[in-house]
């Protein structure tokens, strides 16, 4: 089942020659967005995230597992345990 996300309207204000969002505090302290936050341009619309998100990007988490060169023997042993035989 899929978490409900709540869904906030929030202001754009001018600002000289840019635009300002004004994101209520408890956004700003409930994701610790500090001086500055990442924004992504997506497929589905604008994401903004905080700097300090530690999670990897699939691509990072691809390059950081091949920079470990981790012994994957082991995942053949269950590959090799029979149970694709089993009747459906």
């Amino acid at each position: 089942m899929e978490k409900t996300k709540a869904t906030l309207e929030i202001k754009v204000v001018p600002i000289c020659h840019s635009r300002d969002l004004r994101l209520p505090k408890s956004v700003i302290a409930k994701y610790a967005i500090g001086e500055s936050v990442v924004l992504e341009e997506r497929e589905e619309g604008v994401l903004l995230r905080s700097k300090k998100d530690k999670r990897l990007s699939w691509e990072e988490t691809y390059k950081d597992m091949a920079r470990e060169r981790e012994n994957w023997s082991d995942f053949e042993t269950t590959t090799a345990d029979g149970l694709d035989k089993e009747p459906r």
